[in-house]
């Protein structure tokens, strides 16, 4: 997908990766951007800074996911890329069991990380079919790819968010709907400013650096975008010997562990 003339909505823009994305599809020629985020303030400020539309959305809640992209239909005529950026990160509270996490965790992880792309999905792909193509854009993470120790929660429903976008590809390809899985290990956001984790081992990417990458894999219509190529290698290690990559995965835990660090 070149996005010069295309209308693009974006969720989570109000920061980090989603306002990255924002200022770099501007830059790519982008004829319309609605940004929609939590924080409608966020939103607002930056639809001004890239003369888009801004709008404070719960993507936990379908009803506001229906309202923007009716929204952005009505005011762009279209939708040509549908960013579902927004995301949470959950931790366990006791990093030594799995299950530590309250079922309230569990679901605002649910909800934000895995149903508010279908939601954005059911929403925009009427529309899309209607006009004989479009394209998702999905925000997950690498530790939906991997894992993520310390955060059951976060790694299962990234996995769970991968699990939807192939089968979003696989059932949509022949309407012409493009599928994109951004999945980055840290980022300079706020969603990981402070935490100790997993994550960072192989570095800290800046947002605007992975808003290139994505524009990089639109391009080339790639389902799978990884900022950080080390994670093709940790995937196809952990395929080519299961066992191994786990006994691996708790050596990586051992050395973040909080008790370790203490």
């Amino acid at each position: 997908m070149n996005l010069n003339g295309k209308v693009a909505v974006i969720t989570g823009g109000g920061s980090g990766i989603g306002r990255a994305l924002a200022e770099r599809f501007r830059a790519e020629g982008a004829a319309g951007l609605l940004i929609a985020d939590l924080d409608g303030d966020a939103a607002e400020a930056t639809a001004r800074a890239v003369g888009g539309v801004g709008v404070k959305a719960d993507v936990a809640v379908e009803a506001e996911v229906q309202q923007m992209v009716a929204l952005a239909e009505a005011k762009f005529g279209r939708i040509d890329l549908m960013c579902s950026n927004a995301g949470v990160s959950v931790r366990d509270p006791d990093f030594d069991n799995a299950t530590s996490a309250p079922n309230a965790t569990w679901m605002l992880g649910w909800t934000v990380n895995v149903m508010a792309h279908v939601y954005a999905a059911r929403a925009a792909l009427p529309g899309m079919i209607a006009r004989g193509g479009g394209h998702f854009l999905h925000t997950v993470s690498a530790a939906g790819l991997l894992s993520q120790p310390g955060s059951p929660a976060y790694a299962t429903t990234k996995h769970a968010a991968v699990g939807f976008a192939e089968a979003l590809a696989i059932t949509h390809r022949r309407d012409n709907i493009g599928v994109s899985i951004l999945c980055p290990q840290a980022v300079d956001t706020p969603m990981i400013r402070g935490a100790r984790g997993s994550q960072a081992v192989d570095g800290v990417m800046s947002p605007e650096d992975v808003a290139g990458c994505v524009v990089e894999g639109l391009a080339q219509e790639t389902f799978l975008i990884l900022p950080h190529p080390q994670v093709l290698t940790y995937m196809q290690r952990k395929v080519g010997d299961y066992d191994r990559w786990i006994g691996g995965m708790v050596r990586l835990r051992d050395r973040i562990s909080p008790a370790k660090a203490g």
